[in-house]
């Protein structure tokens, strides 16, 4: 009917099919000190409730989560959420083909909600390329998948709604929104063109009740490859820091009084870049 075929897919059958076996579903544990419930006593008639309420004999109970994740390289290198699996003993990668890997933390970042783990596999994994997502443009076509409310495997389409989003979530506020279906579970999975190359990790969503309303949001890929390499090589991501304190009220008022584009100083860090470089504090 005159649409280009080109530009809207028939299908996402054959793209889901390559990508799933890159993409994963996140499952961790957390132990959790004695929270002043009571433990009943071994061979006690109270005994079943221990497991009820997921206490061992000393108190302990054990608390999971579960999140999405992706391989991006043949070794094991998977990326996902830091919310994923913040506060984690214990992080099980889970394959669509069923098989489980135990995975290493090898770095995360909390400003930028990422973070990297590390499987050990015999055979090379299957991975997900990687686009450049300041090409992705409003009304391109996307894919994402996860793991929506324990659901493994799940493929949901939509559209790049719009870009460079701030949710002040933090320093590195650059978000792709898209209506993709995105809810709790998809997070730390792959937003993905429609050539099935990477431009986001699905991160967020604006909900009032916890559900997909539509408007979700995916940190770009070109942020996740600028913090990822240091993570992969340090475990920490470090930002580059002047050392000066100054307040945005002030400057704009010496603005306006003066026309002089510039920023107020009110304080320097000792030791820092800006002191080195002889700022001084006005």
């Amino acid at each position: 009917d005159g649409i280009d075929q080109k530009v809207q897919p028939q299908s996402f059958r054959d793209l889901s099919k390559r990508l799933m076996p890159a993409v994963v579903n996140i499952s961790t544990s957390q132990t959790i000190a004695p929270d002043g419930m009571p433990t009943f006593p071994e061979g006690s008639p109270m005994e079943r409730f221990n497991e009820f309420f997921g206490r061992d004999e000393d108190g302990f109970r054990r608390e999971g989560s579960l999140g999405s994740g992706f391989v991006i390289s043949a070794d094991g290198i998977i990326i996902t959420n830091n919310h994923v699996i913040e506060n984690a003993d214990e992080i099980d990668v889970n394959f669509s083909n069923g098989r489980v890997l135990k995975a290493e933390l090898v770095g995360r970042d909390r400003d930028t909600d990422l973070a990297v783990l590390k499987v050990k596999s015999s055979t090379a994994l299957p991975y997900v390329d990687l686009a450049d997502s300041d090409k992705a443009e409003v009304g391109d076509w996307v894919i994402a998948i996860g793991n929506p409310f324990g659901f493994g495997g799940s493929v949901s389409a939509g559209i790049i709604s719009a870009r460079n989003r701030d949710l002040n979530a933090g320093r590195s506020d650059d978000f792709i929104q898209t209506d993709a279906a995105i809810n709790p579970g998809n997070s730390g999975g792959p937003l993905l063109d429609s050539a099935g190359r990477l431009i986001g990790i699905n991160t967020a969503i604006y909900s009032p009740s916890g559900a997909s309303a539509g408007i979700g949001f995916a940190v770009p890929v070109d942020t996740v490859m600028r913090v990822v390499p240091q993570l992969i090589s340090e475990g920490r991501y470090t930002r580059p820091s002047l050392g000066v304190e100054s307040d945005d009220d002030i400057n704009d008022r010496l603005k306006r009084a003066s026309g002089i584009e510039g920023v107020f100083v009110l304080r320097v860090d000792p030791g820092s870049s800006a002191e080195r470089a002889g700022l001084v504090a006005a």
